[in-house]
């Protein structure tokens, strides 16, 4: 059996002698190479991952194996793995290697999860179809002329393809969430400091969350039990303690919730087959015998603007430690330390990165901060309060993902406003720090993928993943 749809059917055959470790790294270079079309990985750790293999195939036979044995993972280019390329798909980047191993990495490899790769992105994080990387756009395998969406686009694309069986990503306004539905798989974005932080390129710090892009629930639920919990690399990470996920999911999957739909959608944008599909699923979750009420979300027309306002300027003070000083790349046109900084930032960055360095300086000038930061950070706090107002009586909310499935390549490129208003519906789950997840819920007129999304409130993991395996099961 080649395919597995999930860890625990591989897991079980790995110890039942039925495959190895080998085969399967084996076989998912084998489907690398035969995709290497969707230029879903920028780095391919074949020699390490099958060395590593072998070792692993050691410590299941002598029953030393890890709770993630086997388990083939590839990882977005913004998360560090000592001694391997580190770029953020930025050309500003180029040559970088790793120092350290990310804490999310460092934990799955401690479980003897085998790390098959680096993956393509959006650089920096920056988009919404992966079409923004120094390295060229990814395809979407479900159907090549189409973006697999950003940022973690080849993150989403190598799961959905087969490349691996899980990845990791990460998540400033849906970047797990839009890829994973786009390519028709799983992503899991937790509450903000539920997984640390260390070894992650920073875009915006008070948004940036480490995600995982899997085929199944149970797998989401495996990965984040590893992943989570507290860290002394990362002040900023939560000490709540970290449930087990994988056995909540089984025990909780027959439980009555109460979900909230969204119910005002912009005008103008939005696939009439996505809405469609919404209130199926939602009659269908009523008919299995959870309670549905609808829900006005009053910030729909604030929610972007000051969703950009505030990580751009997060972003414009995060990035500007790329200058050609230390590390990366250095411009050759350089006549003097000035112009030295300002060529390394004009060669080094992509058009997209320089747009929103650009705005984040704007808006925190000393002329501007008053208008458009500070105001930003109440609509912010009024975003957050209301939500969690709604899950004081409510156990989730059931919204789309993305206004439509995955655009053309090229199609959004020249107008930004477009390729914002693919997050109209996933940075509130940043905003607030909440937890949200992207369940893949069938196919639009052109066949492409659809995913739904569930959010919950501060560390209800455990019910989301309850309510998204409910919500898968709705036919």
């Amino acid at each position: 059996m080649a395919h597995y749809p999930d860890y625990c059917q591989l897991r079980k055959d790995l110890f039942a002698g039925k495959t190895t470790c080998r085969d399967r790294v084996l076989w998912h270079l084998q489907q690398i190479k035969e995709n290497s079309h969707l230029n879903a990985f920028l780095s391919v750790y074949d020699g390490e991952a099958l060395r590593l293999a072998d070792i692993t195939d050691q410590k299941i036979r002598s029953g030393k194996a890890g709770k993630l044995a086997g388990l083939i993972v590839g990882i977005k280019d913004v998360l560090s793995f000592k001694d391997h390329p580190l770029q953020g798909s930025s050309k500003i980047l180029s040559g970088f290697t790793a120092q350290y191993n990310a804490t999310a990495v460092q934990r799955l490899i401690d479980e003897d999860a085998i790390i098959i790769g680096g993956q393509n992105c959006d650089e920096f994080g920056m988009g919404s179809s992966n079409e923004n990387s120094a390295f060229g756009p990814v395809l979407n395998p479900r159907n090549t002329k189409h973006a697999p969406g950003g940022s973690s686009g080849g993150s989403a694309a190598a799961v959905a393809a087969d490349l691996c069986q899980v990845s990791l990503g990460s998540d400033t306004g849906g970047s797990v969430r839009q890829p994973a539905a786009f390519c028709g798989i799983w992503g899991l974005k937790p509450t903000y400091s539920r997984i640390s932080r260390y070894g992650l390129i920073a875009y915006a710090s008070s948004f940036d969350c480490i995600g995982i892009l899997a085929r199944s629930a149970e797998d989401c639920a495996l990965i984040l039990e590893v992943i989570a919990g507290k860290d002394d690399y990362d002040s900023t990470v939560s000490k709540t303690e970290v449930p087990s996920y994988s056995d909540s999911i089984q025990k909780s999957e027959n439980s009555v919730l109460k979900i909230a739909v969204l119910s005002n959608f912009p005008h103008e944008g939005m696939q009439p087959d996505i809405i469609r599909i919404l209130n199926e699923k939602a009659e269908g979750l009523k008919m299995a015998g959870h309670q549905i009420t609808s829900y006005h979300f009053p910030f729909q027309e604030q929610v972007l603007p000051a969703y950009y306002i505030l990580t751009t300027a997060e972003a414009s003070s995060n990035l500007a430690r790329y200058d050609g000083v230390r590390y990366g790349f250095r411009s050759e046109a350089a006549k003097d330390l000035e112009s030295m900084y300002k060529q390394t930032r004009t060669e080094g960055f992509g058009e997209e990165v320089k747009r929103r360095i650009l705005l984040g300086n704007f808006v925190l000038s000393s002329d501007y901060y008053d208008s458009y930061f500070n105001q930003a950070q109440k609509v912010r706090r009024l975003i957050s309060d209301n939500l969690r107002e709604l899950f004081k009586s409510n156990d989730l909310l059931l919204m789309p993902v993305a206004p439509s499935t995955a655009m053309r390549i090229g199609e959004h490129q020249n107008d930004p406003i477009k390729m914002f208003l693919s997050d109209l519906f996933t940075v509130q789950a940043n905003i607030a720090g909440l937890p949200a997840i992207s369940v893949p819920c069938g196919k639009d007129r052109d066949d492409l993928p659809v995913g739904l999304q569930l959010m919950a409130g501060a560390f209800k993991e455990e019910v989301l993943l309850a309510g998204a395996k409910a919500l898968s099961k709705i036919g």
